[in-house]
């Protein structure tokens, strides 16, 4: 699966996504009430994958794991802050726990147990090494753009498993060639064909912007293949990712979907950071493009027996701070994404490409 990505630049960097050089900070979409039936706990864990912090949570309070609540899923390389929780009736019981990669920083009541998706995105925090000479200046250049215009919103490796090809397996289990018992595993493989889908149609639509900075709108459509007239009105808008009709188009960071219509109004909304385009998790029970969009997505939207979705195939990237440290030739970088995307993505635009081992 060739990724295509917005700059073409060539920047080499060490990146090791361990705890020292990488956290991740969630950002909870409320605030918690102080009053409640429920104890919400923040969480610093390393090391580990947040199941197996949960897991030992649960076990020394003597509950099962589905009896927590939690936002999101966590890097398990990384150092990440998290919250979690619990019933308050445990809370005398949770004094006495110590774990050796996990440390509660603090704990509050809440009325309601914390739900999956119940957070406005995550802070990264990363330390890039081996920063020398002009090499800053050029990522201090691409930063800028990036603040400027934001970042595809590819699925990251961990998606696709160690070899990369997990989507396999996935695909033979929606075809029906290959059986599985596992539940959570069959769920996950197929969920690895959907987003290799999405990857492969969102890198589609990336080599079409760069199409569009280079030849006309007739020449583009002649290279893709496209119905003569079908991108009138794409070349001259102001994002690099060029919007054409019939895209599904969500609110941003979250709302309701619609599909593009007024193409020049929706560019310019989309310019404004109030709307972007999402892509496909082909399945059932999704909304779906039509005219220039529709063709374009077509082949990959496959019909298969689980639910669909649409995904944000452009995101925003906020909060952006750097610091150079000359003397350790490190450049850190801080910035917030909305909930699901992944940090890797602002590293391969800055990179010029992805980089493979990341995990």
């Amino acid at each position: 699966m060739k990724l295509i990505y917005p700059l073409n630049v060539k920047n080499e960097f060490v990146f090791n996504s361990s705890a020292r050089d990488f956290t991740v900070e969630e950002i909870p979409l409320y605030e918690f009430t102080g009053e409640g039936e429920h104890l919400v706990l923040h969480v610093r864990k390393k090391d580990m994958t947040t199941w197996e912090m949960l897991d030992a949570i649960s076990n020394h309070v003597g509950i099962r794991r589905r009896d927590m609540g939690y936002a999101g899923l966590k890097d398990k390389h990384a150092m990440t802050m998290q919250y979690v929780s619990i019933m308050a009736i445990h809370e005398e019981k949770l004094k006495a726990f110590t774990h050796e990669k996990i440390k509660i920083l603090s704990t509050v009541r809440h009325n309601n147990k914390i739900r999956v998706g119940h957070l406005k995105g995550n802070r990264f925090n990363i330390r890039l090494k081996k920063i020398l000479g002009v090499q800053k200046d050029k990522l201090d250049s691409v930063l800028k753009w990036i603040k400027k215009n934001g970042v595809p919103n590819y699925f990251g490796n961990q998606r696709f498993g160690t070899d990369g090809n997990n989507w396999e397996d996935g695909k033979k289990l929606l075809e029906g060639k290959l059986k599985m018992r596992d539940r959570k595993t069959k769920e996950f493989l197929m969920g690895s064909y959907q987003s290799y889908l999405f990857n492969n149609w969102l890198s589609t639509r990336m080599e079409l912007n760069h199409l569009l900075e280079k030849f006309t709108e007739a020449e583009t459509e002649q290279i893709m293949k496209l119905p003569e007239g079908s991108l009138k009105g794409t070349k001259a808008q102001a994002n690099f990712f060029k919007l054409v009709e019939g895209d599904v188009m969500m609110h941003y960071p979250y709302g309701r979907l619609f599909n593009v219509e007024n193409l020049e109004e929706e560019a310019k909304r989309f310019e404004s950071k109030d709307i972007a385009p999402a892509g496909l998790l082909p399945g059932k029970k999704t909304k779906v493009s039509t005219s220039t969009a529709g063709l374009i997505e077509a082949p990959y939207a496959e019909e298969m027996n689980l639910n669909g979705a649409r995904r944000y195939a452009w995101i925003q990237v906020t909060e952006i701070t750097k610091n150079y440290v000359e003397e350790k030739a490190h450049y850190e970088l801080s910035f917030v994404l909305p909930k699901g995307c992944y940090a890797t993505n602002v590293l391969d635009v800055l990179r010029g490409k992805r980089d493979p081992s990341l995990r």
